[in-house]
Parts: C-alpha cells; structure tokens; sequence
C-alpha cells in the first residue's frame, strides 16, 4: 500500500525524531529540505512543524544537519506564509548566524535566504550593520559564487548609507567573521 504524501513526511519527520543515528538523521533532514523545494509540501510542511524543525538545527553543532536546515528553510521561505512564520518565529538571528560556518553551502543558502526574508518590514534585521560588514567581506572572496552574491546582497538589499557604514567601520577593525572553507 502507497503512502500519501502526507503520510509519508510524517514518516521521515518521526523517523528524525526517533533515531539516534546522526548518520539517519542527516539522511531524513536532506529528504526534507529536498522535499521543501515542493510548493505542493509547503502546507504538509507546516502542519509537520519542519519550519520548527528547521530552524531548531541551525544552533546544532553538525554542520551538515545545519546546512540542510538552512537548505530547507531556504526552499520554503519565497513561499509568503512561511516567510512570514520564519520572520515571525525570531528565525533571522540564527540564519544569520550561519553566515560564520565554515561550510560553503550553509553560507550560500544563508545570504539567499536573507534575501527572500528581507520585506519592507524585515529590512532592519536581515540588512543590521555586521551583516552588511560581513558581505562587503564576502564580496571580496576568491570564491566567485560567494563574492557574487555579496555583491548582488549589497546592491540589490542594502541602501548606499549603509554599505558605506559598514565600509567606515570595517576600516577600523580586523575583527570580522570568517569566510568558508573552500
């Protein structure tokens, strides 16, 4: 007998919660982010709680579950509900935080979800000075996907007061947060 899609992700959201192996735990979180990019799950998905689940992993020590928490929560965040539930739920800081892991893909994810959460309303959170430091650093990257959505994030998010801010403080400081391993 076929599962339905519901049924199905209620599977994968007890099998995460019930295991103790880290192994199946990355397995199941993978399957879920993948299954984000669906908006036909969006609503499955909330009823789950994963957008809890999400955002729960990014303060995780493994690094994998954090990046397919950010992957995750980057796949449902263009949808407006769940945009505004992640606003809502205080998830701006811990995307944020994510900008200082040391994996390239988590970083990724981080800024482009920044990007999708930033509203009218949002902007003052997902565009604070350190974030704005910190992609005036990312633009600067070897790494030119990373270096291109900095700048893409500068241009397209922030107002030229503030890059120009961020630019006066960062002169004054070696302080800053690391960039990914490549």
């Amino acid at each position: 007998m076929e599962l339905g899609r519901l049924e199905y992700l209620q599977a994968l959201v007890t099998e995460f919660q019930v295991t103790d192996s880290p192994e199946a735990k990355e397995q199941v979180l993978a399957n879920l982010a993948n299954f984000a990019y669906d908006p036909k799950n969006y609503e499955y998905l909330r009823q789950l709680q994963v957008l809890d689940l999400f955002l729960d992993m990014l303060t995780e020590d493994n690094e994998t579950l954090v990046e397919f928490a950010i992957g995750g929560l980057c796949n449902l965040c263009l949808d407006k509900t769940n945009k505004e539930y992640i606003l809502e739920a205080n998830g701006v800081e811990p995307i944020i935080n994510c900008l200082s892991s040391p994996n390239e893909e988590t970083v990724v994810s981080a800024v482009t979800t920044l990007m999708f959460l930033t509203t009218p309303q949002s902007r003052h959170q997902t565009t604070a000075l350190p974030v704005v430091e910190c992609m005036l650093r990312f633009s600067l990257s070897a790494n030119k996907r990373l270096s291109n959505l900095a700048t893409l994030f500068l241009e397209d998010y922030c107002s030229p007061p503030q890059v120009e801010e961020a630019r006066n403080l960062s002169k004054h400081t070696a302080v800053g947060i690391p960039l990914p391993k490549d």
